[in-house]
C-alpha cells in the first residue's frame, strides 16, 4: 500500500457514505484518498457490489471482488438497518459528528426513512449534504425526470457523449469505462470541498446536487457549441478528431498509436521529416491544418504506410517526445511501464481470504506537502460497526432492538 506518515489535505474530515455501485463510492472514496474519515453506511446485505467479480481464484472468503475493492479503499464499514427506528437513531447520532452525508438513492428515499435532507441540516447546520442522482433533485431543478432511475449507460445516451463516438457517423458506440458513473464521482467530490469552504466560513452547511446525465453533458467539449456557433449537430467521428488533422489513431505493426498535431507547424514539420515524406511539408494539399482537414485520408493513409510497417516500442523511440504522441495501451503494458510504477499508480494491497495482494489504481491527484494515500483494503461488511458506535458513545446492544418503522 502506499503509505505516507504526513495527513492528506482532508485530514479531520468525516464523510458518511451512504452510497453503492460506482458513482457514490468513487467519489468518496476520491476524499478518502485524501485523508477523510469516510464511514461507510451499509444494510445489513451490504452494498450489492460486493458479489460482483472478478474474484481470486484462491478467495477463501469471497467477501468481496475487485469491482468493490477497486471503490471502496480507505474506508470504514458499518451496518446500519435504516428501517429499523434505534438503527436510525444511531445514524443521526453519527451525523451530528460529521461534516458530509454523500447519498446516490433514487429522489425521496431518503425522506421516506425521515432522514431527508431538511431533517440532518436540524441535527447538524453546518452538514454538506450531497446527492447523486441520474437527473439531480427538485430541490435544484425541478426536471421532468427527477423521479427516473438512471446507470451509466442512461447518462451517457441522454448526456451526449454517445452520439458523437463511434467507428463511422452510422454508428454511435458506448464508452469503455463508467464515465456516466465516474465523471459525476468526481464532479462531486469537488463539489463537496467547495461547500465545505463555504461551511466553513459561514458556519452553514448546504444541499448539493450532481446529475449524472448534466455530468456527461459538459465534458462533451464540443458539441454545444457546435451546434449554437455553426448549426453543426457532432456525429461519431471515429478515430480521427473533426477539426484537426492529423489527431487521432494509426495502426502500428503490433496493435495502434495515438499522434496529435495541433497548433505547432513544427510537429507537422517534424513527423513529415521523420517518416521521410519532407515533400508533405509544402505541398498545398497538407501544409496547414485546414488543408490537413479537407484531406484527411491522404495524411492518415501517408502516416499509417510508415507506422503499419513498425511495432510500437520503435515508434516510441522514433516519436516520443518529439510531439505529442501515445502508443494505445492494453492493462497489460500499462502494468509494465515505468510512469504508473514511478507515479505510484498501481499499488498492492490485501485482498482478505487470498494469499497474495491483488492491485488497484492509484491516486492521480498528487500533494506535495500533504500527499493522498491508500492505508488499507476496502472493508469488510460491518467490519468497523463497533469501534464507529463507540466514537458517538453507543453501543451493539444499541441496535439489537428489531423495531419496524410504520
Amino acid at each position: 500500500m502506499s503509505g505516507s506518515d504526513k495527513g492528506g489535505a482532508l485530514e479531520g474530515i468525516r464523510v458518511i457514505d451512504l452510497t453503492q455501485m460506482l458513482a457514490g463510492p468513487y467519489c468518496t472514496q476520491t476524499l478518502a484518498d485524501h485523508g477523510a474519515d469516510v464511514i461507510k453506511v451499509e444494510p445489513p446485505a451490504g452494498d450489492r457490489t460486493r458479489s460482483v467479480g472478478p474474484f481470486r481464484p484462491d478467495d477463501s472468503l469471497r467477501a468481496f471482488g475487485g469491482y468493490f475493492a477497486s471503490v471502496n479503499r480507505n474506508k470504514r464499514s458499518i451496518v446500519l438497518d435504516l428501517k429499523q427506528v434505534s438503527h436510525r437513531e444511531a445514524f443521526l447520532a453519527l451525523v451530528r459528528t460529521a461534516d458530509v452525508v454523500v447519498e446516490n438513492f433514487r429522489q425521496g428515499v431518503m425522506d421516506r426513512f425521515g432522514l431527508s435532507y431538511e431533517t440532518l441540516h436540524n441535527e447538524n447546520p453546518k452538514l454538506v449534504y450531497a446527492a447523486i442522482r441520474g437527473f439531480g433533485d427538485s430541490r435544484t431543478g425541478d426536471s421532468p425526470y427527477n423521479e427516473w432511475p438512471a446507470y451509466d449507460i442512461v447518462a451517457q445516451a441522454m448526456g451526449g457523449i454517445i452520439s458523437i463516438t463511434g467507428p463511422n457517423k452510422e454508428v454511435p458506440t458506448k464508452i469503455g469505462p463508467g464515465i456516466g458513473d465516474l465523471v459525476p464521482g468526481v464532479m462531486m467530490a469537488f463539489g463537496i470541498v467547495a461547500a465545505l469552504h463555504h461551511a466553513n466560513r459561514t458556519g452553514q452547511g448546504q444541499f448539493l446536487d450532481v446529475a449524472m446525465v448534466d455530468g456527461v453533458l459538459s465534458i462533451c467539449e464540443r458539441i454545444i457549441h457546435q451546434w449554437s456557433f455553426a448549426g453543426t449537430v457532432a456525429v461519431p467521428e471515429g478515430n480521427r478528431h473533426p477539426i484537426l488533422s492529423p489527431f487521432g489513431l494509426v495502426p502500428a505493426r503490433d496493435g495502434w498509436i495515438a499522434i496529435g498535431i495541433a497548433e505547432s507547424a513544427s510537429w507537422w514539420k517534424q513527423l513529415c521529416e521523420i517518416i521521410s515524406r519532407p515533400d508533405l511539408i509544402v505541398d498545398p494539399r497538407t501544409s496547414t491544418q485546414d488543408a490537413r482537414i479537407k484531406h484527411q485520408d491522404l495524411v492518415y493513409e501517408t502516416i499509417s504506410a510508415f507506422t503499419r510497417q513498425r511495432d510500437k516500442a520503435e515508434l516510441m523511440r522514433l516519436f516520443g517526445g518529439v510531439f505529442p504522441f501515445g502508443p494505445v495501451y492494453s492493462s497489460a503494458e500499462i502494468v509494465r511501464d515505468p510512469h504508473f510504477e514511478i507515479r505510484k499508480m498501481i499499488v498492492a494491497v490485501e485482498q482478505p481470504g487470498s494469499q497474495t495482494p491483488v492491485h488497484v489504481a492509484g491516486i492521480p491527484v498528487h500533494f506535495l506537502d500533504t500527499p493522498g494515500s491508500i492505508r488499507r483494503r476496502a472493508p469488510l461488511l460491518g467490519e468497523d460497526t463497533a469501534a464507529i458506535l463507540a466514537e458517538v458513545g453507543l453501543s451493539l446492544d444499541t441496535l439489537s432492538v428489531k423495531e419496524n418503522s410504520k
